[in-house]
């Protein structure tokens, strides 16, 4: 059995089905591609959007963290990450659609608004897990890459704003369920519980996500502040991703 997960190490939907597969066991193979370079290598697998993740199972092709994630259950039962239970799969189901449309665009407007004024940083972690002279190419060509990525996901700091409306919101509101309870639907770790953890992870930078994190202090203050700020509704998403991440 083969199974390739076609990914960007920084993508959060990537940690998503990263953490899926280690969650149920099942050995990969990652190929880590480089934003824009990847183009060609996911048309080539899927004959339609360039989007990423992709997973390879022995030539069955799977696009996107949801559907992927579908596969899994399916295609390997143990440890299930769907709830059995209808009204608790259809809760499951539900947060994670709402996680995925609203968390996962909002933490990249906001994060990509603030590190792509420091290349140094953000380079590193674009690249990662690509040969070194993806470094080199991206810091060489780094004001066309920036320009392009605020053309692309519509970044500026209104959009950056609004994202961190988003983003309080929801952290406040997660943060409240998760002290009432462990688990967002049923009684058991689920598929929405992992993408809660897996889309935020970025505001914790646990060390199974494979990129260099920046050191804090090297943060733009904008920032570190409101990190520092939040830091209270973000502690049950760290503990989660403690507790059932693994590695």
């Amino acid at each position: 059995m083969t199974v390739r997960l076609y990914q960007f190490a920084i993508s959060h939907y990537s940690e998503k089905v990263r953490w899926a597969l280690d969650y149920k066991g099942i050995r990969y193979q990652p190929v880590n591609l480089l934003p824009g370079q990847h183009i060609k290598t996911i048309r080539a697998l899927t004959g339609k959007a360039s989007s990423v993740p992709v997973l390879d199972h022995d030539g069955e092709i799977i696009q996107g963290s949801s559907a992927i994630l579908d596969y899994l259950d399916e295609a390997f039962p143990e440890h299930p990450l769907t709830p059995a239970d209808p009204a608790s799969r259809e809760q499951a189901l539900a947060w994670e659609k709402r996680l995925d449309d609203e968390v996962g665009p909002a933490i990249r407007c906001w994060a990509y608004h603030y590190l792509l004024q420091r290349p140094k940083l953000v380079v590193p972690m674009l690249a990662a897990g690509t040969p070194f002279y993806n470094r080199i190419l991206l810091s060489l060509a780094f004001s066309r890459v920036d320009e392009i990525m605020r053309d692309w996901m519509k970044i500026n700091q209104k959009t950056a704003d609004a994202s961190q409306q988003v983003l309080e919101a929801l952290l406040s509101e997660l943060a409240d369920l998760y002290r009432q309870q462990p688990y967002l639907a049923g009684d058991c770790f689920s598929r929405a519980d992992l993408t809660a953890g897996a889309l935020l992870a970025p505001l914790f930078q646990p060390p199974q996500y494979p990129v260099p994190w920046p050191k804090r202090q090297r943060l733009l203050p904008a920032m570190r502040t409101w990190l520092d700020q939040w830091q209270a509704q973000i502690e049950p998403l760290e503990n989660l991703y403690r507790t059932h991440r693994g590695r």
